[in-house]
């Protein structure tokens, strides 16, 4: 099995930080760039192409607008966190209705592979990619890496006088009861990405203990890993665990964001793209066109001007200013073919016996306590402290 470590790369890649803010007012826009596939590209036959992305709509309205532009081509595109996105995904098996998928953790791209549900096929772009960050097997592309962290309100902590979070035993303190917000893995690539990471840093007994502890902190397990960004940032929760380019874009944006790496270790994600087996015929030329667009530092550089803070896979491209250099986050040596091939076997085990033995505790709790409140009101109540 192959063991990808993103540590050999780091140096690499941390001289690349550069054009986010100031300075990137100084350099030439993504759309200024000279770049092959602009030279001579005209429109297709058929101009349209149908994606599923876990990205945030803002990111990829802009991204499928800059490939419009370059290519003629329309993208349709279809948001789904990650989770829902494999799922529909296999549900589609027979029949499917996108060419493309757009971003979320290569982990889940592994277990479409292994599924039979992608189609092979390496961008020639891919010779800017270092090779720890390309798939073994050829199917899937590399396009940005995401650490993961914790995104810490410093009002919240401010006022309660809580020292901030430095490690993952840190997030158990009782200090921080019901003050974590994280989604679940069942939806979820940036929870599956955190569950993985945990598995690998403690293992599995240890990392399931770990877990059911933290579920007593856990005031909110939401359906997509951007959200809880979202929740930290506008005060409702004290902390979220979150990839990095969520909680830098939020902090870069003037809220209240602290942006802490678990200084015992922490686990990433090579965001990837790849095709679709089985797609419609009339989008498959289209497809590999987009797919060669993103692989590319014209497509990654359109990270800076969405202010994503995703770290460009591609060592051409130029990342945005206000990030740390890697070599400042302590990042364990992840495997990520192991979570690939796992990660079914770990999510059916965290929704079976702490999301769902979760609802139960609480649903028993309410019941208890107003056995005559009426089953409307134990919904609206269950509804309120669990997935949004």
């Amino acid at each position: 099995m192959k063991r990808i470590c993103f540590l050999p790369v780091v140096l690499l890649l941390t001289g690349l930080l550069c054009g986010c803010t100031g300075q990137q007012q100084n350099d030439p826009s993504p759309q200024e760039h000279d770049h092959a596939m602009e030279e001579g590209t005209e429109t297709p036959t058929y101009d349209h192409l149908t994606v599923y992305s876990p990205l945030p709509e803002s990111e990829t309205l802009l991204y499928c607008s800059a490939f419009r532009k370059d290519t003629g081509i329309t993208v349709d595109c279809i948001h789904l966190p990650a989770g829902e996105m494999t799922a529909r995904l296999e549900q589609e098996r027979d029949n499917p209705q996108a060419s493309v998928l757009l971003g979320g953790s290569a982990d889940n791209y592994i277990q479409l592979r292994e599924a039979g549900l992608l189609e092979a096929y390496q961008s020639p772009e891919l010779t800017d990619v270092p090779e720890a960050y390309q798939d073994e097997q050829g199917v899937w592309n590399p396009i940005y890496i995401g650490t993961l962290c914790f995104a810490c309100n410093t009002d919240w902590f401010a006022r309660t006088g809580t020292p901030m979070p430095t490690c993952w035993d840190d997030l158990l303190s009782p200090a921080l009861a019901g003050q974590i917000v994280m989604a679940t893995p069942k939806s979820s690539g940036t929870s599956y990405t955190t569950l993985a990471t945990l598995v690998q840093m403690r293992g599995e007994d240890k990392a399931w203990e770990y877990l059911q502890k933290l579920d007593q902190n856990v005031g909110l397990y939401t359906r997509s890993g951007v959200e809880p960004a979202e929740r930290v940032k506008n005060g409702e929760y004290a902390v979220g665990i979150v990839f990095s380019h969520d909680a830098f874009r939020a902090a870069l944006d003037g809220y209240p964001i602290e942006v802490r790496s678990p200084a015992d270790g922490t686990g990433y994600e090579i965001g990837a793209c790849a095709l679709v087996r089985g797609a419609p015929e009339q989008e498959r030329e289209n497809a590999r066109i987009f797919i060669d667009w993103l692989t590319s530092s014209r497509g990654e550089e359109c990270y800076i001007e969405a202010k994503s803070c995703r770290l460009p896979a591609n060592s051409t491209a130029r990342a945005a200013d206000g990030l740390p250099p890697l070599d400042e986050v302590k990042l364990i040596t992840y495997d990520l073919e192991w979570a690939g091939e796992n990660r079914t076997r770990l999510i059916s085990y965290f929704d079976t016996h702490i999301y769902s033995a979760r609802t139960l505790r609480q649903h028993r709790t309410i019941k208890a306590a107003a056995p005559c409140a009426g089953s409307g009101r134990t919904a609206a109540v269950l509804c309120r402290n669990f997935v949004s």
